[in-house]
């Protein structure tokens, strides 16, 4: 005899002798030493599980002239001639190639015949594959077969055969075999063939057969015939660990190296496809017997790795891929998408974002498990204090609008000329006055007193058409927050280092109380004199910040009153304010408010003409066009 492949030679004989299915060949066997085995029986399960091996076994179990508590005893002619392929009790179909109807006429026309033996058996493999008009022949002689005749009908996918045969005979479901029975099986056949094959050729055989025994040994014949594991046959682990890395590089290399030895496509994805399922089993806690010792700790190493959310969404990626190859004009490109879309971590896809967040999440839980040390933090920059005085901060870039904002920022709004004095050029800062030599001041300022309440006295009432100054109380409540301070100072003091103080003010307060002038100033309350009543809103609104100012410069606690250019001001003491605060005045008709205002001594009527200014300054070479009617 010829040379024979592994799984044939080494084919159950007996139903001992089947791996991993005892649920089955126990059931079969009480039957058969019994008498009361079933008419037609139906196999499913995964390829390479003994379906039809078992089919075999029962045919000689039926068949069989010295039945031992339902065994077959391998050794009579009935036996034999089934085991050689001989035996007219025996007939094997593939439902695959006579799926038609005349195929199962001629079937049904022959089941009648009668044979050597007692009981004729057939075989229908892959029954699944029957057209609709072919499984409607068989049924009626699948319900009432002849009482010499037993079908089995054997399929890998029992959700295709009709609910009407399925319903005529007994359902046997085949699994995969464990692991470790695999395993034995396999250093059992290595012993009894002689074979030269080390561990890591058992591990290639076991890892490629997925607890398949045909499938194993098909692979043990392989490796014992190339006298070792064959190179990139770790390509699904070797793309999973890459990619639980995020080292796109090693993922597309990999992918080339595999595509350079021959692999298709779709078969490097089915083999990464198969390895991220068993890492998710083993990251859910699933059962892996149906794996060796080996296989487990690797699929355990790779849930390590990637994790549940990153096995899980690599799996219906790749899954996805594998789809799109059937109609890519060519398949590799959908497959190396795939691999770079999950291995690369800095895209702003939701699968990258996904994968930075699970990155963090890992990382943030073993801090609080202590599992790693924090890191350091890094030494930063020293940070600039920016104040009211700080210049505003300078824009990036080479263009003409960058170097516009630049003069802009650099020069600022300029400040209204008060009554009297010219207008400032653009950018120019307001010339400052002689300061007179202010007296000595102490180190420190002593502490705030308490100022005693000052008996009322009338005030002068100012010009028709302006509005009186407002009484201590309706001042904001920041004047009563200012720097302590004690003593006196003098107008000529406080008029002298006016100018200086405005420089150290925000540029808002700057440009409301730089047209003005100290007029007069006493017992603590200084009278500042506004070129018209349309700025006096605007500068209580920052008034306590001049007084601060004050306060801090000079050491003596100031409060100003705002008064319009011409008023006489407020003299001696000032009335308590009354609990009710007075209900204004209605304000005049716009035509009356505005009647004696000057356009031109307004705070800001020159910001138009200095910021055109400027505008032709950053651009060199502009000219101002006039808008035409």
């Amino acid at each position: 005899m010829g040379y024979q492949s592994l799984y044939r030679r080494y084919r159950s004989r007996n139903f001992a002798e089947i791996k991993g299915q005892q649920h089955v060949t126990t059931a079969l066997r009480a039957a058969v030493a019994e008498g009361r085995h079933s008419h037609a029986y139906l196999f499913s399960g995964p390829r390479g599980t003994g379906k039809t091996s078992t089919a075999r076994v029962l045919a000689k179990a039926l068949n069989c002239e010295h039945l031992v508590d339902g065994e077959p005893c391998c050794e009579c002619e009935s036996c034999l001639t089934i085991e050689q392929g001989k035996s007219f009790d025996l007939h094997e179909l593939d439902a695959a190639s006579n799926n038609k109807v005349d195929d199962i006429r001629d079937l049904i026309a022959k089941v009648a015949l009668g044979s050597p033996g007692r009981t004729k058996v057939y075989i229908l493999d892959e029954v699944h594959m029957l057209t609709a008009g072919a499984e409607n022949a068989l049924l009626k002689t699948l319900e009432e077969p002849p009482d010499h005749v037993v079908f089995v009908l054997a399929t890998t996918e029992p959700h295709k055969v009709v609910e009407t045969i399925r319903s005529r005979t007994q359902h046997f479901e085949f699994k995969l075999l464990p692991g470790a029975e695999l395993e034995d099986h396999v250093r059992g056949v290595i012993a009894d063939a002689g074979l030269d094959v080390d561990d890591a050729g058992i591990e290639f055989a076991l890892r490629q057969g997925g607890g398949s025994a045909r499938d194993t040994l098909s692979a043990l014949e392989l490796v014992a015939s190339a006298g070792g594991v064959p190179e990139g046959s770790d390509i699904g682990r070797e793309l999973a660990l890459a990619i639980g890395a995020g080292d796109a590089a090693a993922v597309i290399s990999s992918v080339q190296a595999a595509l350079g030895r021959g692999r298709e496509p779709r078969t490097i994805g089915e083999l990464t496809l198969d390895t991220l399922r068993q890492a998710f089993l083993a990251s859910m806690g699933a059962s892996l017997d149906h794996l060796s010792e080996a296989a487990q700790t690797g699929a355990k190493e790779v849930a390590e790795a990637l994790g549940a959310a990153t096995i899980t969404r690599s799996l219906e990626t790749i899954g996805t891929a594998l789809v799109e190859m059937r109609q890519a004009p060519d398949p590799r490109v959908p497959l190396e998408v795939a691999m770079l879309r999950l291995a690369r971590r800095d895209g702003n896809d939701t699968a990258a974002l996904l994968q930075r967040i699970e990155a963090l999440e890992e990382q943030v839980k073993a801090l609080q498990e202590g599992a790693v040390p924090p890191i350091a933090a890094r030494p930063q920059p020293p940070v600039e204090e920016v104040t009211a005085d700080s210049p505003p901060p300078r824009a990036a870039g080479n263009g003409p609008a960058t170097a516009a904002r630049n003069v802009l920022g650099d020069k600022g709004p300029a400040p209204a000329a008060p009554r009297g004095r010219p207008a400032p050029p653009a950018g120019a800062r307001p010339p400052q006055r002689a300061a007179e030599p202010s007296a000595p001041q102490a180190a420190t300022p002593p502490p705030a007193q308490s100022a005693p309440p000052q008996a009322a006295q009338p005030q002068s009432a100012p010009p028709q058409g302006q509005p009186a100054p407002q009484p201590a109380a309706s001042q904001p409540e920041h004047a009563a927050a200012a720097p302590a301070g004690g003593g006196s100072i003098s107008l000529d003091r406080l008029t002298g280092g006016f100018d200086s103080l405005l420089e150290q003010l925000p540029q808002r307060v700057r440009a409301r109380f730089a047209p003005g002038r100290f007029v007069a100033i006493e017992g603590g309350r200084a009278s500042f004199a506004l070129p018209n009543a349309i700025a006096i809103p605007r500068c209580e609104e920052v008034k306590g910040e001049l007084e601060a100012r004050i306060a801090e410069h000079f050491g003596a606690n100031v409060t100003i009153d705002l008064i319009v250019d011409g008023s006489t001001p407020p003299r001696g003491p000032r009335q308590a304010p009354s609990p009710a605060p007075t209900p204004a005045a209605p304000p005049p008709p716009p035509d009356e408010e505005h009647a004696d205002v000057d356009v031109s001594q307004l705070e800001n009527a020159d910001v138009a003409a200095s910021s055109i200014d400027r505008l032709t300054q950053a651009f060199p070479g502009a000219q101002v066009i006039e808008a035409s009617d």
